[in-house]
Parts: C-alpha cells; sequence; structure tokens
C-alpha cells in the first residue's frame, strides 16, 4: 500500500511540477473570484444580488474551464508518457502496469477536486462580499433551498466533467494522443446537445441508451424524468460508459508494446 501510495506521490508530482498546472489552478481562482464582482457591478443598482444567485452564475462559467483544465491534464497523463518516451522508464519499475495507470488517473481525479475546491473556495467568498443579501437562488424547487441546489448543481456538473475525463484519458491511453484526446472531449462538451436535439429519446427509444442524453443530470434536480428517463436510468448509463472507458483504456495500456 505503501509503494501505491508513493507512485500516486509521484504522478502528482509529475502534474504540480509544470507551472502551467498552476496558471490553470491561477484562471479558475481569478475567474472564480472576478464573476461575481462583475455581476454586482453590472447589476442595477435597485436590484438584490443573492449570493447563491451569484454562486450559481459563477459555478455555471468556472466549472467549465475546470472541465476543460481537467481534460487537458487527462489527455497529457499517459500520452505525456510516450510523446516524451518516459514511458520506458515507467514500466521498468518495479510496478505492474494496471497500478501505474490507476496511479494516474487518481491524480488525475486529485487534480479535479482540487480544482473545483478552488472553484467554490474563491466562487463562493466573492459572491458572499459582493451581494446585496445573503439568500437568493436560481431555483424553481421548493424541496430545495438555495444553497442545496447550488451544491446539487455542483455536483451534477462533477458527474459530468467525471465521464468526460474518464474519456480523455481512455482515448489519451489508446492512441497516445494528447491533442486527439483534448479535442475529442471538447467536441463532445460542445455538440452534446446537438446529438441530444437530432437524437431526441422522445421519439428514438434507443437514443435514451445514448451518453449525450444523460450527461446534464441537474434537469433531474426540478422533475422525476427526462425525456422518459429517470434520475436512476441516467446514472445507470453514465456508470456503464465510464465502466467501459476505464476498462478500454486498462486493456490497451496492459497489452500495449512499447518496445519501439
Amino acid at each position: 500500500m505503501g509503494n501505491f501510495v508513493s507512485l500516486i506521490h509521484n504522478e502528482n508530482i509529475k502534474i504540480y511540477r509544470r507551472i502551467r498546472t498552476w496558471i490553470m489552478l491561477l484562471i479558475v481562482a481569478a475567474m472564480s473570484t472576478l464573476l461575481p464582482v462583475l455581476v454586482y457591478f453590472t447589476s442595477d443598482g435597485e436590484s438584490t444580488i443573492g449570493l447563491w444567485s451569484n454562486f450559481q452564475t459563477t459555478t455555471s462559467v468556472s466549472f467549465f474551464l475546470v472541465t476543460i483544465f481537467t481534460v487537458v491534464v487527462a489527455a497529457d497523463s499517459v500520452a505525456g508518457e510516450f510523446t516524451w518516451g518516459t514511458v520506458k522508464l515507467l514500466l521498468i519499475r518495479p510496478w505492474s502496469r494496471s497500478k501505474i495507470l490507476l496511479s494516474k488517473y487518481l491524480s488525475v481525479v486529485l487534480f479535479s477536486l482540487l480544482s473545483t475546491a478552488v472553484l467554490i473556495a474563491f466562487g463562493l467568498g466573492a459572491s458572499y462580499l459582493f451581494s446585496s443579501s445573503t439568500s437568493g437562488g436560481i431555483t424553481d424547487a421548493a424541496s430545495w433551498t438555495p444553497a442545496e441546489y447550488a451544491f446539487m448543481e455542483i455536483l451534477c456538473r462533477y458527474v459530468d466533467l467525471f465521464v468526460t475525463t474518464a474519456l480523455a484519458f481512455m482515448v489519451s491511453s489508446v492512441f497516445r494522443a494528447s491533442g486527439l484526446a483534448i479535442g475529442l472531449s471538447m467536441f463532445i462538451m460542445f455538440a452534446k446537445d446537438i446529438f441530444v436535439a437530432i437524437f431526441n429519446p422522445d421519439r428514438f427509444e434507443w437514443a435514451r441508451y445514448l451518453i449525450f442524453s444523460h450527461m446534464d443530470l441537474r434537469s433531474y434536480l426540478l422533475t422525476d424524468t427526462v425525456g422518459g428517463s429517470t434520475l436512476g436510468f441516467a446514472v445507470g448509463v453514465l456508470a456503464a460508459y465510464y465502466v467501459l472507458f476505464l476498462a478500454v483504456a486498462w486493456i490497451v495500456f496492459r497489452k500495449r508494446d512499447v518496445a519501439a
């Protein structure tokens, strides 16, 4: 167990020794701080700017950056080893390929959690300082308080990030191309709503099993069913794709020949 923890520590060093990692975290912190300020000073002076409304607006923008930066880290996690030729040095060490891959993935997850924590800390702090009221929130659900709804939105967004990151990690492991992993993940992020519109679950029964139809779980916060699917069904579909992505990454990485 101690050796595996050391392996994770080693992978984290690879991530955080790069200047770009700290620049990405700084951008998240800066954006999460500036957005509540901009909302405060650009709003009508007579209107009341609620804390949770301000925070939700900040989250909707800043979490998009968190997803992009996490995808970048995930895409480079495995592909970068092949690009720089360091994968051979990594594989000759007394660790199995499965442990190496798992340590890389867990390091990416830790980065995503840190980025999300930075967003929440700076976004909530700035929203508290630059809000006219400590109440108020963007929600039509009587069962949620503004604070509960704001954090449930973050959880739903993180599930989307989690699945998208797994996809980027799989592409990075299979094709050894960080650019392809980033590009494909960004394409899905931008085009998923288009795919949902084209392959509408209300029109096509089989469309309920596509990943695009379930990546945004926020809809289930206000209703029990979306497109004929329940929250449990949506989570089940996402879990199936998530397992598939990591299984493909694991199988390919274990069998890949790195002698060349």
